[in-house]
């Protein structure tokens, strides 16, 4: 196959979601020397852009995003097999630690996000729900995140994205993360007075909003 033929293929393996094509069209690449990165951002990507679109659009539903999810990274662990950890990092978009915030044992909307980040190439250490505040900071640092994540559901459990930014100033780390938050009654005013750098009400917008903060926070 051609380089265009088999990045048509990494797509159609996504927006087919099809584990079977996924694989297929990863080894064809890794024979044909293609670019590991290049394929997992113009061709697995590409498929998951069109997923997330659908997706916004009612015409996908989680079930769907996982299995496109499930081809994308089956696609992604054959294309970057050969490398290093380090560099199989440098393909990620980045670091994500997620969690539903203590107290609070929602986690539906959490998991959409994980699944749209998952699927848009982060790398994501999912703590659950009813995740202690230290926990959260803790394990941030023990992965090196770039962006952490916390969802709120009740008005009761929104005080502990509070604590999280309250806890990262006084470890002296809070510049060292990007921190978003999102939930039924959360809202950017909510965001902005507790100091966090960016709200949401979808997952596919979170994605994006992620993406934009990470790269200015990368050229600064």
């Amino acid at each position: 196959m051609s380089k265009e033929e088999i990045m048509s293929k990494l797509e159609e393996a996504v927006t087919e979601m099809d584990e079977d094509i996924a694989e297929e069209a990863a080894n064809a690449a890794l024979e044909a020397g293609l670019d590991p990165l290049e394929c997992i951002s113009e061709g697995l990507s590409a498929g998951m852009q069109k997923m997330s679109d659908l997706f916004d659009e009612g015409e996908a539903f989680v079930p769907e995003l996982l299995m496109a999810s499930e081809a994308f990274e089956k696609a992604v662990e054959i294309l970057t097999s050969g490398m290093t950890e380090e560099e199989k990092n440098s393909t990620s978009n980045g670091t994500v630690v997620i969690h539903t915030v203590q107290g609070d044992i929602h986690d539906i909307g959490k998991n959409i996000v994980k699944t749209m980040f998952s699927a848009n190439n982060f790398t994501v250490h999912d703590l659950g729900r009813d995740v202690p505040v230290e926990t959260v900071v803790e394990t941030a640092k023990e992965v090196n995140a770039d962006i952490i994540l916390g969802s709120a559901l009740m008005t009761t459990t929104m005080p502990a994205q509070r604590d999280i930014i309250t806890l990262l100033n006084e470890d002296g780390v809070r510049d060292d993360y990007i921190v978003m938050f999102g939930g039924a009654p959360v809202s950017k005013e909510w965001c902005d007075t507790i100091g966090a750098d960016g709200y949401s009400d979808t997952a596919t917008e979170a994605v994006e909003i992620a993406k934009k903060l990470l790269s200015e926070k990368r050229s600064a």
